[in-house]
C-alpha cells in the first residue's frame, strides 16, 4: 500500500512540496508502521485536565509531555488561534478554546506575536490533523509539513526565497531553527502539531461543558498532565496550591509583602532594543497623517509584535526596554512619549512596575495598553481587582463614552480597574458593555491615556486600529481637547 502527498500552490509564491512513502503489510493485508506505534490506528486517551474543583477530564495529548499547571480561562475567538499560542499575555494560563475546531486554517510566520509561546498549555475540542499532509501557513503557505497516522516519519519543508531541505523527525526541530534565516521561531513544531514543547497539550475534550463550569464558577487553577506516575489526588493538590494573584501579607516583622506570580520578567525581553518592522502593505490600512517622526519608549510587560509594527507603521522610532528598565534611564533617553504594554498575570503582584509608572507619568505623553492600562490605574492611586472568568476574545463590544460609537474588540485580561477608586480629574472613556467594567482612561493634565483591550486587533476586527492614537498625543500638547481639530478623521471619531 502506498500513500502519496503533495503540496499545493502558493497564493503568491509559486512551490511544490512532494513526498511519498511506503507503509509496510502485515500478514493479513492490513498496513502496519514499523516505528513502535501503539497497536490501535487511533490515538487513546492519555492526559488528564484536574481542575481545582476537584473536576477530572480525560483527554489526548498533541505537544509536549509532562505535567503544567495554569490558570485555565476560555476563548471565545473563532479565528486567531496563532496569534493567541504567540501572545506573551497567556503566560502562566491554560488557554480553553470554545471554537470547537482549532488548526484548519495552519500557521506561517507573518502571525506569530512573540518569539515562542508563552501559554501553559491549550484545551480544544477537536484538532485538525489532515492524514497525508497538512499545511502550516493557509492561503499564505510557505512551508508544508508531512506526516501520517499522527507521527512524522520525514518532514519535508520547503520555504520560498529560504533554504529547502528534508530532514528525519529526531533532527527536525534543531535543524529547522538553524535554517531559517530570519531566526523565526520554530518551537510550533512538535510531534503531532504546532506547539512549544514548553506546553502542554489536549483536545478531544468536551469544551462546552468546561467553559459552562467556568462561566458558573469563574477561572479555576488546572493541572495538565501526561504522566500516568501522577495520581489524581496529586495533580488535585497541585492545582489548589498554586496561586496567581497577587495578595498583601503582612510578615512576623510586620512588614508588607506581595505576594503571587510576577509572570512579566518571565516574558519581557532582557535588554533594550530597536524596532522598525511596520506592518505589511496588504494589511496597513487607518494610516493618514504619516511623516513626522516621534522617540518612543515601549516598556515589555509581554508586548505583542504587532503592537510594534502598528506604531512604526505610524513613524515612531521605537526603543523597546525590559519590565524592570528604570524610569531614570527612560528619561534620560528624553523620549517623546512611553507606552506600557500589554502583559500577563496580576498587576498586584508587580509593584516594581507601578513605582516605574509612577515614576514616567506627567513627565511624558504615555499610552497604556491592557496590563499597562492596569498598572496606570494603580499607579494614578486606583484600584485593580480580579474579575470572574475575564474578557478572552475577539468579538467584546465596548462603547466610547465621547462618541457613542461602539467598537467589537479584541481582548485578554483577567484583571480590571475599578474607576471609582480612581483620583478626580480621570475620565474612563470607555466602557465594557458585556459588564460594565472599565475599558479605557484619560488624565489629560498628565498626558495620559490607556486602553484595556488590544487596539492593534491582532487577531480580531479592526474597529479598535487607531494607530495613531500615540503619535496624536505626542504631537499635541494635551490628548483629548485638541484632537477634533488636529487629528485625523478616524482618531477623532475614535476619541471625541
Amino acid at each position: 500500500m502506498h500513500h502519496c502527498s503533495i503540496g499545493a500552490l502558493a497564493k503568491a509564491q509559486v512551490f511544490t512540496a512532494f513526498w511519498c512513502f511506503a507503509l509496510p503489510l502485515s500478514s493479513d493485508g492490513v498496513a502496519t508502521i514499523a516505528i513502535g506505534l501503539a497497536e490501535r490506528p487511533w490515538k487513546v486517551a492519555d492526559a488528564r485536565l484536574v481542575l481545582e474543583d476537584g473536576s477530572v477530564w480525560r483527554a489526548k495529548s498533541f505537544g509536549a509531555s509532562g505535567t503544567q499547571v495554569g490558570e485555565v480561562v476560555f476563548n471565545t475567538s473563532l479565528t486567531g488561534y496563532q496569534e493567541i499560542l504567540t501572545d506573551p499575555s497567556y503566560a502562566g494560563q491554560f488557554v480553553l478554546m470554545t471554537n470547537p475546531h482549532i488548526g484548519n486554517t495552519g500557521v506561517n510566520f507573518d502571525d506569530e506575536e512573540s518569539a515562542q509561546c508563552f501559554l501553559a498549555g491549550l484545551v480544544i475540542r477537536s484538532l485538525s490533523i489532515r492524514s497525508a499532509a497538512f499545511y502550516l501557513c493557509g492561503w499564505r503557505t510557505c512551508l508544508y509539513v508531512i506526516f501520517s497516522c499522527q507521527a512524522f516519519f520525514t518532514i519535508a519543508i520547503v520555504i520560498a526565497d529560504k533554504s529547502s531541505a528534508v530532514f528525519q523527525i529526531g533532527d527536525a526541530q534543531k535543524l529547522l531553527v538553524n535554517t531559517w534565516q530570519n531566526g523565526t521561531s520554530w518551537e510550533y513544531v512538535s510531534v503531532a502539531y504546532v506547539m512549544s514543547p514548553l506546553s502542554i497539550t489536549c483536545y478531544d475534550v468536551d469544551t462546552r461543558a468546561i467553559t459552562r463550569r467556568l462561566r458558573q464558577d469563574g477561572s479555576l487553577i488546572g493541572v495538565l498532565s501526561t504522566e500516568e506516575s501522577k495520581t489524581d489526588e496529586q495533580l488535585l493538590n497541585m492545582s489548589r496550591t498554586w496561586d496567581i494573584v497577587g495578595k498583601t501579607l503582612i510578615t512576623e516583622e510586620g512588614a508588607l509583602k506581595i505576594a503571587g506570580v510576577d509572570l512579566i520578567s518571565g516574558v519581557s525581553c532582557k535588554a533594550p532594543y530597536e524596532w522598525s518592522d511596520r506592518t505589511g502593505s496588504e494589511w496597513d490600512f487607518n494610516s493618514e497623517g504619516r511623516g513626522e517622526t516621534f522617540r518612543v519608549i515601549a516598556y515589555d510587560f509581554g508586548i505583542k509584535h504587532n503592537i510594534l509594527r502598528r506604531l512604526a507603521s505610524y513613524g515612531c522610532k521605537i526603543t523597546v526596554v525590559p519590565s524592570s528598565w528604570p524610569a531614570s534611564e527612560t528619561l534620560k533617553l528624553k523620549p517623546d512619549g512611553v507606552i506600557f504594554s500589554n502583559g500577563p498575570g496580576d498587576p498586584s503582584a508587580v509593584p516594581y512596575a507601578v513605582e516605574i509608572v509612577k515614576e514616567i507619568i506627567g513627565k511624558v505623553p504615555v499610552f497604556g495598553i491592557c496590563m499597562g492600562h492596569q498598572l496606570l490605574g494603580q499607579a494614578l492611586g486606583g484600584k485593580t481587582f480580579k474579575m470572574k472568568f475575564g474578557h478572552h476574545g475577539g468579538n467584546h463590544p465596548v462603547r466610547n463614552l465621547r462618541s457613542a460609537r461602539v467598537e467589537i474588540s479584541a481582548q485578554n485580561h483577567n484583571y480590571a480597574v475599578d474607576p471609582a477608586s480612581l483620583p478626580d480629574g480621570v475620565e474612563m472613556t470607555h466602557v465594557n458593555l458585556n459588564d460594565g467594567s472599565c475599558a479605557g482612561l484619560a488624565f489629560p493634565q498628565m498626558k495620559l491615556m490607556s486602553l484595556q483591550y488590544h487596539p492593534e486587533a491582532s487577531p480580531g476586527p479592526h474597529d479598535s486600529d487607531p494607530g495613531n492614537l500615540l503619535t496624536c498625543a505626542l504631537k499635541y500638547d494635551t490628548i483629548l481637547p485638541t484632537l477634533d481639530v488636529s487629528c485625523t478623521s478616524h482618531v477623532r471619531a475614535y476619541l471625541m
